[in-house]
């Protein structure tokens, strides 16, 4: 038997990130993350969850949240 990793997510499918930010985002920005689930947690933290279609769509949404 080979010792070889199997994949465990379709690559014709875009990963699902979850990206937690200090502090809670106003409802205004849920324009700026389309697609994204925005949930503001009891500790004050952001949530961002949801699909992302590449690396360079991820890029791009990280960088949206260093602004």
């Amino acid at each position: 038997m080979a010792n070889e990793l199997e994949p465990t997510t379709d690559p014709g499918q875009p990963v699902v990130y979850q990206i937690r930010l200090k502090g809670h985002l106003g409802a205004d920005w849920a324009g700026w993350f389309g697609g994204l689930t925005i949930t503001l947690e009891e500790d004050g933290d952001t949530l961002l969850a949801g699909p992302v279609a590449d690396q360079s769509a991820l890029h791009g949404l990280l960088k949206k949240c260093v602004i």
